[in-house]
């Protein structure tokens, strides 16, 4: 049963990671796209902004398509945990813990989540095995 309790973590916080770069790349699910995210990560002074951007829109979606499949699992959960990390020191962490007021909360518990699949592993309806 651990390995289907593996498998619903990968898919629901890889799926949300896949449309967070989605969102960051291509403008889908009602995100700012490549341009307006440059524009966003330029005004809290993440430079340089389209690069930046291109990069951890990248990360997401590629890092949370691999995260679903179980492919190079530990390696996706550490890049989207550093993500995490950022975005906790950049944007989240004068606000606080708490999510309603724009805190961290929520991004430290998607670091909790992928730091134990990185320390896991992806379980056995996964990709990786296979390797």
């Amino acid at each position: 049963m651990e390995d289907v309790g593996i498998l619903i973590v990968r898919l629901v916080v890889g799926g949300l990671f896949l449309a967070h770069g989605a969102q960051k790349l291509f403008g889908w699910f009602r995100g700012a796209g490549l341009v307006g995210t440059a524009g966003w990560f330029e005004s809290i002074d993440i430079k340089p902004g389209f690069f930046m951007a291109l990069m951890v829109g990248i990360i997401e979606f590629i890092g949370g398509l691999f995260l679903m499949i179980g492919l190079f699992t530990p390696f996706a959960a550490v890049l989207l945990a550093v993500t995490m990390i950022c975005a906790i020191v950049k944007v989240h962490w004068q606000n606080g813990i708490w999510n309603t007021d724009n805190g961290y909360e929520y991004n430290l518990v998607l670091f909790a989540i992928l730091a134990a699949i990185a320390l896991i592993g992806a379980g056995k309806y996964a990709i990786d095995p296979l390797f």
